[in-house]
């Protein structure tokens, strides 16, 4: 099988997890990544929350596979001279850097163009250049705030009621994926016009673009004064913005989620519910939950109906799920078409044989840690298959790097001396 992106070369100047998810698919669509590394340190993921001491961290492992490592002191005379020799003959650059740091080294959009014209030039900020906090360092659940999704996150009573960040990366790896689509486009457009061209994308923007219906909703409300789908309708009042909304589906149907056997000690023993407008679906769905006098009964059997006594049907499906093992329910309502699906834990996502098996977690061997467990290729390709190899050494393939560059053995040794590179 022929990888996508085979032949192409990508330069990877980025730090944590937002850039390295991005740089990480190129390298497993088939791309050559190099990875430029600070000597001495390295990506500061690989020393961060580790399991084995003296070993690179899972955070930098599960971000950086397939890659290659360079030890490179930018700083320096004689590194940005290497680095512009790579950049010479590559397709990609990207970076993460702080604002204005690549600029700051010589490595802007404007120089890197001059370089080479035909590079893709890929940038990750925390937020768009125009904006008032255009020079804030930008963390994961900062992205979240300012995107709009910790303000919607999270329940919206008692002592608890703030805004609450998403356990998925929605900051960093999904703005990672962001900007992949962009590279992505931009090469294919490279092909058209013979021009390199720059692709920025914010961490605020790709959680914006998450949130989409979120901005949908805050039109509704504007326009009605109320959110019908929302717990806090038809009894509480909307106030000027989009509310915390617990565990509602968001789209216009009843959805919630469920204590099923075992909640007592299992903070997972949960299933998630969705109840369809449409008569036939909800004929259905009363069946399966042993509530077949509702399909008549007009306080429950129309969609507008259901929104004004979501609380009391929420009672009655729980009682239905509560003495039911989490799967066993989604067992019994998947026969009438019911959409549904257990709450798993992480630990059991970890076990399932079957995202083994599709390639979705995959254990990937490793120098001297000798295996880790990471999620593989999310889509699945007909005829391509990534091998997900380990992840490099900090500098593991400097040398034969500048090899490729015309660097001697003398020179590369008075190159480490010199601590240009590691």
């Amino acid at each position: 099988m022929a990888s996508p992106l085979e032949g192409i070369k990508v330069i990877d100047m980025t730090e944590v997890q937002s850039g390295p998810s991005c740089t990480q698919m190129l390298a497993w669509f088939g791309a050559e990544v190099i990875k430029i590394e600070r000597p001495g340190g390295g990506d500061p993921t690989r020393h961060e929350l580790l399991d084995m001491p003296g070993l690179d961290g899972l955070y930098y492992l599960q971000l950086n596979s397939n890659k290659r490592s360079m030890g490179l002191n930018v700083k320096t005379a004689q590194g940005k001279e290497i680095l512009t020799k790579l950049l010479k003959d590559a397709d990609v650059f990207v970076e993460n850097l702080h604002p204005g740091a690549a600029a700051e080294l010589g490595f802007s959009w404007d120089e890197v163009h001059k370089i080479n014209p035909r590079i893709v030039y890929g940038s990750i900020t925390g937020f768009d250049e125009n904006s008032p906090y255009a020079n804030v360092k930008c963390y994961e659940p900062i992205a979240q705030c300012a995107g709009g999704a910790a303000s919607t996150t999270g329940w919206w009573t008692g002592e608890h009621a703030l805004p609450t960040q998403s356990g998925a990366a929605l900051g960093d790896s999904n703005t990672g994926m962001h900007l992949l689509i962009g590279l992505l486009a931009a090469l294919l457009q490279r092909d058209k016009t013979g021009q390199g061209q720059w692709v920025r994308q914010s961490m605020q923007a790709s959680v914006l673009n998450l949130c989409r219906v979120k901005l949908r909703d805050q039109q509704i409300l504007e326009h009605t004064g109320r959110l019908t789908n929302y717990p806090q309708y038809p009894n509480d009042r909307f106030g000027d913005s989009v509310p915390r909304s617990g565990n509602i589906e968001g789209g216009g149907v009843l959805g919630w989620c469920y204590k099923c056997k075992g909640w007592e000690t299992d903070s997972n023993a949960y299933v998630y519910i969705v109840i369809q407008n449409e008569p036939k679906s909800f004929a259905l769905f009363c069946q399966g939950i042993g509530k077949p006098e509702w399909v008549t009964d007009p306080k429950f059997n129309t969609a507008e109906a259901r929104d004004k006594v979501k609380e009391e049907i929420y009672a009655e499906i729980e009682k239905f799920t509560i003495d039911k093992d989490k799967k066993d329910v989604v067992a019994t309502l998947s026969k009438y078409g019911v959409p549904c699906g257990p709450v798993l834990s992480m630990k059991e996502i970890e076990n399932d044989a079957s995202l083994r098996q599709n390639g979705t977690i995959v254990e990937v061997p490793q120098i001297e840690r000798g295996s880790y467990l990471t999620v593989g290729m999310p889509m699945k390709f007909s005829d391509f298959t990534p091998q997900i190899k380990g992840a490099p050494l900090l500098g593991q393939d400097t040398d034969p790097i500048l090899k490729s560059l015309g660097y001697s053995d003398e020179e590369i040794v008075q190159l480490r001396d010199a601590q240009v590179v590691a």
